[in-house]
């Protein structure tokens, strides 16, 4: 689940880079009114203003949904310990015979 969110999340972003850089720039209408090539758009005259501002805000919204769902899921802290394993490990069982030699009478 992790490694689908990372590259979900790699793909989104890439996409967003993407339609960010195809959006047109306030300025670069004054190109189309002096009769400069910026009015013959692959989206017609009036741009893609509208269209590409949605995509931007829903690529938008998922790069922040998966950004969270990382978050959460780096955060949650594993409940194991290695030192609770060892100690069980080397604790004396019961009815084991222990280390020590018994001591012997003369």
């Amino acid at each position: 689940m992790h490694t689908l969110i990372i590259v979900l999340h790699v793909f989104v972003a890439l996409f967003l880079i993407l339609v960010v850089l195809l959006q047109t720039g306030k300025g670069a209408s004054m190109g189309s009114a002096f009769g400069g090539g910026a009015s013959q758009t692959m989206f017609g005259s009036a741009g893609a203003g509208n269209f590409l501002t949605k995509l931007t805000t829903a690529a938008a919204i998922v790069f922040m949904i998966t950004s969270l769902a990382l978050t959460t899921l780096a955060s949650k802290k594993d409940t194991r310990s290695i030192v609770k394993e060892t100690a069980e490990e080397s604790a004396p069982k019961p009815g084991a015979p222990s280390g020590a030699m018994p001591a012997t009478t003369k």
